[in-house]
């Protein structure tokens, strides 16, 4: 691919050379033709372009002017707007203004000979979601047409989750990747029994949210919730917050208390890091759920409850049974149902969605309007390890809203370090020899699309790979969205 430089240099025009190139086999025609507004006052191009798109799945209409095109999409929707820089009357950065505001999930793709700073900022600010430069490669502009559409429907889709969920009363559990659609599933289903479930993930997945819905979606949901974190507790005190005590059961215990367990009523108890209880109170717990009874400390008899009870862990719990850190009998009893909850950088295409949503949770606690990310920074956040999980982003995110005076969130805003683990050299957890050369492959291909600034055809050069070959490795490697999120703003 030539320089930008060189490609500004080159006619106005589309590239003959480049005019019908096959189309990327890894990216197969969509089954019903998406609808796209081309404008072009240019007829030979704007006749070439409608060609080749309409031959790659999409229903093209082509206009020569911005008002006819302002004029069709007061009228008709379009999944997306590619436009010219150079129009007769308006301009395509009013355009892509004008069209911002008449439908703002309209994906919007600017074409333009002019390689310069101020021409991608000005067409950014004014709502394009990418530039692309003149003479045209067709490939490219289908790619990120098409990887534009899907993130467009990501969100969407991400909207009629949230929406469902707060139909149903419950938290936002943010996230379109699959791995995430399959957590809400469980949840919806988990919501629909009483059955005991454990929720597994590592520190900061958001497991507690998790457990969170399920009480909320449940026929109970307007019964009490209450969370007990047993791994804060001191061994003396995890009996009597679960079971309640007499008073005089103990020094200090001047009044008689319920325990969470029978506080809870007919609602739910989440019991958070279960894995931390002590071999003696596991066995409690165990008998507590057997019998829905529980004895109070000093107490001489039993009393029932009926709380629904919901488990978390960050820890391997059969590993822990295995080497008799925690009872088995206890493990089945509390693993009828069982939620994984993924790290976040096994969904990092869910990375600009939580971004967002935290951002904007952040600065409405300080009465504050949120700032966007710039693309560079939002490169960085979607190929960071994040070992603290979601956590981890929200907490990187409230530094760069207190650092950010003005404007968008930039890369030198966020304190984004190599774990301890990785400056160590140590792995983060035991892996398999396949496991460790994929993790390899994964740091080395995100450090060479850095590289690169997201530009996938220089990153495929560099790594003596097809770019086929290189798009099916970032599938794999959980990568694929790493273009879509960098805009690719700089190829050329």
């Amino acid at each position: 691919m030539m320089s930008q430089p060189a490609a500004a240099a080159r006619n106005m025009g589309f590239s003959r050379a480049t005019t019908f190139v096959t189309t990327d086999p890894e990216q197969p025609p969509a089954a019903d033709p998406v609808p796209i507004l081309v404008v072009e006052d240019e007829a030979p191009q704007r006749d070439a372009l409608s060609r080749f798109l309409s031959r790659n799945g999409f229903a093209v209409r082509a206009v020569e002017s911005a008002e006819e095109a302002l004029s069709l999409l007061g009228r008709h929707a379009f999944a997306a707007l590619i436009t010219d820089l150079r129009l007769p009357g308006l301009d395509g950065v009013e355009l892509v203004r004008r069209a911002r505001q008449i439908d703002a999930e309209l994906g919007l793709l600017l074409v333009t000979a002019h390689a310069s700073v101020e021409t991608a900022v000005e067409a950014l600010r004014a709502g394009a979601h990418d530039y692309i430069l003149k003479p045209l490669f067709y490939e490219e502009l289908v790619r990120k047409l098409r990887n534009l559409i899907r993130h467009r429907e990501l969100l969407a889709e991400n909207d009629r989750l949230r929406a469902a969920l707060h139909q149903r009363g419950g938290p936002e559990i943010i996230g379109a990747s699959p791995a995430m659609r399959e957590v809400i599933e469980w949840v919806r289903r988990a919501a629909a029994s009483q059955a005991t479930v454990l929720i597994c993930g590592e520190t900061g997945t958001g497991k507690e949210v998790v457990a969170q819905a399920i009480h909320a979606q449940g026929p109970h949901r307007n019964e009490p919730m209450l969370s007990v974190n047993v791994a804060a507790l001191p061994d003396t005190m995890v009996e009597s917050e679960l079971f309640g005590h007499e008073k005089g059961a103990f020094t200090g215990a001047d009044r008689r208390r319920p325990g969470i367990l029978r506080a809870a009523s007919a609602g739910t108890v989440f019991l958070d890091e279960i894995g931390e209880l002590s071999l003696a109170v596991q066995a409690k717990l165990l008998r507590a759920l057997e019998a829905r009874e529980v004895t109070p400390v000093g107490a001489d008899a039993s009393v029932p409850f009926r709380a629904r009870i919901l488990c978390a862990t960050h820890r391997n719990l059969l590993d822990h049974v295995r080497s008799g850190q925690f009872r088995e009998d206890l493990f089945y009893r509390i693993n009828v149902l069982r939620i994984d909850v993924p790290p976040l950088r096994e969904r990092v295409e869910d990375v600009p969605l939580l971004a967002h949503h935290l951002l904007q949770r952040l600065a409405t606690r300080t009465g504050r309007q949120a700032p966007g990310i710039d693309a560079d920074a939002m490169a960085a956040l979607c190929t960071y390890p994040w070992p603290g999980n979601v956590r981890e982003l929200s907490n990187v995110l409230e530094r760069a809203l207190i650092l950010c005076e003005e404007g968008d969130i930039a890369l030198d805003l966020l304190p984004l370090k190599p774990a301890a683990s990785e400056r160590s050299g140590a792995p983060r957890r035991p892996v398999r020899l396949q496991d460790a050369v994929d993790e390899f492959e994964r740091q080395h291909v995100s450090e060479v699309l850095r590289m690169c600034e997201g530009n996938r055809e220089k990153a495929a050069r560099l790594l003596d790979l097809s770019p086929a070959t290189l798009y099916r490795r970032l599938d794999k490697l959980g990568l694929k969205g790493f273009g879509v999120h960098r805009g690719e703003a700089r190829d050329g």
